[in-house]
Parts: C-alpha cells; sequence; structure tokens
C-alpha cells in the first residue's frame, strides 16, 4: 500500500464528526449522513464521541465550516484530547492543510474513510491491487497536503529533470505507480474475463445494493456457502461466485460490493474487474434494508451507481426488500384519524404502497431469521428459467415435463 499511509489509526480512536446543513441537504438529512459516517467511522475502528453541525450556504472555500464554528470543535478537541476529526464531506488540500494548521490533529474527509475501511477490508490480491490504485488516485491531486514525500529519490541518468521539486518527484512517482496497477488489473481483468468464459452458457445473478443490506448473508442462504458476513459497512469487497440449483435449474450467483453514498465515480471505476460480474449478469437482485428510515433513496443510490459505472440499469432486476424481521412500528389506533406514516404502517399496509405496483418483481425476506426464503427461492427459479429458455428453447419441453410432475406429485 502508500508507503506514507493516508490514514495511520490507533484502535478505538477517539474523534469527532463534521457536516454541514446547505441549500442541497437539510438538517434531517445531514443527520441521516452523520449517523452514516458513525457507522463508518466505527467499522474503521475509531470512537465517535461528538458532531459538530453547522448551517451555511456553500462549504467554506478555506476550512468548510465556518471560523466560529472552528474554534467551536478546537476547544473540544483540546479539552476532550481527541486526535481525529472526520468531514463528511471530500476536503481539498487547502482545506486540509488550513484545518489541520487550525486544530492541530488528524483530519480525514469521508471517502478517506471508506478508503481505509477498503485496506482493511481487502484479502484477495485482486482486490488489494484496486484498493491500492484507488488510494493513490484519491492521493495525487491532495500531494500539498503531505508533510513526508513517499520515497527517496531514485537514481540513475535521466531521472530528475532540473530544479524538479519533492512535489513533482512525487507526482510522477504516484503517476507511474497507478499506471503499473492499472497494468496489472488490465492482466487480472483478462484472467476474470476467461474466468466467466468457462463458466459457459449459464444464468448468471449478481447481488447488487447497499452497502450493509445482507447481500452475503443471502448468498450463504441460497449457496450453501460461507462468505464472510458481518454488521459493519463494506464486509466484502472480493466478488464470490457460487454455483446455485433451485429445483432442476443451475445459475451462477455472484456476491458484489456494496455502493455508497458520495463516493466519487473515478474511486468506484477502481473496482472495475468487481463490476464487471454485475455488467455481465443476466439478473439483477437488488437487495434493500426495509427497516432503513430513507431506503428509497440508498435504491437511487444504486440505481444511478449501475447506471453510470455498470451499464446495467436496463437489466432484469429483483428487488429483495430484506430485515423484515426488523421492521418496527406502532399500530394504528382504529380512531386515530391522522394521516398513515411509516411509524405507524404495518408492514402489510406498507406493502401496498409504490411497491404493489412491482407484479412479481420484489420481494419481502429476513435472511437472518430466514423468513419467506422459499418465496425468495421460487421467484428466483421463475426469472432464471425465463432466462435460460429463451437461452435454449429446446430445454421449455423439458422444464414443463419437470414442473407437471412436481405438481403431480
Amino acid at each position: 500500500m502508500i508507503e506514507d499511509n493516508i490514514i495511520n489509526k490507533e484502535e478505538n480512536e477517539r474523534t469527532v464528526l463534521v457536516g454541514l446543513v446547505t441549500q442541497k441537504q437539510n438538517e434531517a438529512k445531514v443527520n441521516e449522513y452523520l449517523d452514516e459516517l458513525e457507522f463508518l467511522a466505527k467499522t474503521a475502528g475509531a470512537e465517535p464521541e461528538k458532531r459538530f453541525v453547522q448551517k451555511l450556504e456553500y462549504p467554506n472555500p478555506r476550512t468548510y465550516v465556518g471560523t466560529g464554528k472552528l474554534e467551536e470543535i478546537r476547544k473540544y478537541v483540546e479539552d476532550h484530547e481527541i486526535g481525529l476529526v472526520i468531514f463528511d464531506d471530500d476536503l481539498s488540500s487547502k482545506q486540509v492543510l488550513n484545518i489541520e494548521k487550525e486544530l492541530k490533529v488528524k483530519i480525514l474527509d469521508r471517502t478517506s474513510l471508506i478508503l481505509d475501511i477498503f485496506a482493511k477490508r481487502a484479502q484477495t490480491a485482486t482486490a488489494r491491487t484496486q484498493v491500492e490504485l484507488a488510494q493513490y488516485q484519491y492521493l495525487l491531486p491532495r500531494l500539498t497536503r503531505m508533510w513526508t514525500h513517499l520515497e527517496r529519490q531514485r537514481g540513475g541518468i535521466g531521472m530528475r529533470g532540473p530544479g524538479e521539486t519533492q512535489i513533482e518527484t512525487d507526482r510522477r512517482i504516484i503517476l507511474d505507480k497507478i499506471s503499473r496497477l492499472k497494468e496489472e488489473l488490465k492482466d487480472i481483468d483478462k484472467q476474470k474475463s476467461i474466468q466467466r468464459k468457462n463458466r459457459g452458457n449459464m444464468t448468471r445473478v449478481a447481488l447488487v445494493g447497499y452497502t450493509n443490506v445482507g447481500k452475503s448473508t443471502i448468498m450463504n442462504l441460497l449457496s450453501k456457502s460461507d462468505v464472510f458476513a458481518e454488521n459493519k459497512l463494506f464486509a466484502t469487497l472480493d466478488t464470490t461466485v457460487r454455483k446455485v440449483t433451485i429445483d432442476n435449474l443451475p445459475f451462477l450467483l455472484s456476491d458484489t460490493v456494496g455502493f455508497i453514498r458520495k463516493l466519487p465515480t473515478h474511486l468506484v471505476n477502481s473496482f472495475k474487474s468487481t463490476l464487471d460480474e454485475v455488467r455481465e449478469a443476466d439478473l439483477l437482485m437488488h437487495v434493500v434494508d426495509v427497516s432503513h428510515p430513507n431506503f428509497e433513496e440508498q435504491i437511487e443510490v444504486v440505481d444511478k451507481t449501475l447506471s453510470e459505472v455498470c451499464g446495467a440499469a436496463q437489466k432484469p432486476q429483483i428487488l429483495v426488500f430484506n430485515k423484515i424481521d426488523a421492521f418496527k412500528y406502532t399500530p394504528k389506533d382504529p380512531d386515530d384519524l391522522t394521516p398513515a406514516t411509516r411509524e405507524n404502517m404495518s408492514l402489510e399496509d406498507f406493502k401496498k404502497t409504490w411497491m404493489a405496483k412491482m407484479n412479481n418483481n420484489c420481494v419481502f425476506i429476513s435472511a437472518k431469521d430466514k423468513i419467506n426464503i422459499d418465496r425468495l427461492k421460487e421467484l428466483l427459479y421463475e426469472k432464471a428459467k425465463e432466462i435460460h429458455v429463451e437461452r435454449f428453447p429446446y430445454n421449455d419441453f423439458l422444464f414443463q415435463k419437470y414442473d407437471e410432475n412436481m405438481i403431480a406429485d
């Protein structure tokens, strides 16, 4: 990884979180983003102690927050011996330098925190290469914030131009490494492509969704495998492919990295070889945490990423609403004439909203408690069968005979 890693944290490092209420995001939205940032911080091993929120028309170009709020943060950091401050948006190198100068502690933004988690979670050579590329691409425009250079200057005739500054040297080193990593990923992509071709013409189903919605748990249920699953963000970075057979129909099921808000597109692109499984899938299982108060926005984030990065927005898709075991509601008093809300709707009432228009393209389950898994398998079988019969029309007769026998039994 990067020699002078932008994140050198200790376990359970005490931290504070900072966000802004702007014209584009109200206070409720900022609090939701900070909830997610807190989860990210805990996943990375930090311990958030306090939040600071300021209302501004737009972020201060010098210090992100105003001078008064920065002074308030500085005082709290000094009084409580805080070693890390995390900002909910990307910071420019100028902002980081100015904030570090004032607070005299480590400063991270949302993207650098996610990259730290990526580095911690990467298990295979493919994932580590992808993460390293993402780190260098993030670091390149922020070289001016680095206090030490990346490595000793390489020797040799012609290796250094006259009057080259240390930043120029570091920039050249990083560009060289980015180029090398891209070449390594090209070789990895070729290998992955050969592996996908060797799988034949089997129907391919890809699990997609926001991070921490239960994709890996569903993968384990359907494939009877032991893919790592944990109640933390980005528990899975590596794509796992398993053969699954439902009744008489085999297909390939792949588990992919989760998506998240406010992640720059070029960082997502570092995971091209992982997302190729999504691009080449015949069917997408879009897993949604139905218990999340803003799951609709998470659906939009995933759909936008599928469209912009994966080019997979038009693929057939099943919405799998997971975690119904955690769906909390207060039964509405029959005499209460106030409109129904998320807080007083039952799950059955909830299903009758916009989801009722999805016909046979959604299912409600609990992967943890194994609720309604049989219906999920039925729906998967129906959709995968449609794709299989379209690809191999002569197999339709075999399916008909099989289904008739199943009914007779």
